[in-house]
């Protein structure tokens, strides 16, 4: 996975409004790039670090400044987020410090390898929740946040506990005006019944986000 610039991220797809990735009603971003390739991985899609599309700094944050009366935090899965860790810590230094919304992150690095990760500190500064490890297929779990068993919690400020994490509902199926469906959480129900027009994904306001975990 390539780094950006540190002035754009490349995104996968945005879904304005989620109750399955993280407490509450949140903004998720899904990045673009994995190089961990996990067996089972529900978003394939996002592993190619030539897809998505680089997205400005400064209008990822406007978006979620727009949304930020209705929500009370962002989450950002993927992909794998700590694949562009300058762009990242550079939208969340600036989120934190000009609105009071949580973060919460996953990455599929164990928790060691995160620490370990150059430039991983100015990340994590402004994160309160990271969900940390590769998804399991074999150790399927589906509950308080984690995909399996493997994965590990770890909170970095006091906004959320344990009790939280179980309140969050492990899927929810949106159906968007113009019959698109968007499928999230860590335990998503498979719609391959559907077959490919529920697969698309995107950034921009006239795409739709068929399929997110």
């Amino acid at each position: 996975m390539g780094e950006t610039d540190g002035s754009s991220l490349r995104v996968h797809a945005f879904l304005p409004i989620s109750h399955t990735n993280g407490p509450g009603a949140r903004a998720a971003i899904w990045v673009q790039g994995c190089s961990l390739g996990c067996p089972g991985c529900f978003n394939p899609e996002t592993h190619s670090p030539a897809g998505g599309q680089s997205v400005d700094i400064e209008a990822l944050l406007a978006r979620i400044m727009a949304l930020r009366d209705g929500i009370e935090g962002v989450s950002i899965t993927g992909g794998e987020p700590l694949g562009q860790r300058g762009a990242l810590a550079e939208l969340l230094s600036r989120l934190k410090a000009r609105t009071d919304l949580s973060v919460v992150l996953f990455t599929g690095f164990s928790w060691a390898e995160v620490t370990a990760l150059d430039g991983s500190a100015g990340v994590l500064a402004n994160v309160d929740l990271v969900v940390a490890g590769r998804y399991v297929v074999a150790r399927r779990l589906a509950r308080d946040l984690r995909g399996s068993d493997n994965q590990t919690l770890h909170f970095l400020s006091d906004r959320y506990g344990a009790d939280d994490l179980r309140a969050v509902p492990m899927a929810e199926v949106l159906v968007g005006l113009g019959g698109e469906i968007v499928v999230s959480g860590v335990g998503p129900p498979r719609l391959d019944g559907l077959g490919e027009s529920w697969a698309l994904s995107g950034w921009g306001e006239s795409n739709e986000v068929r399929r997110r975990a």
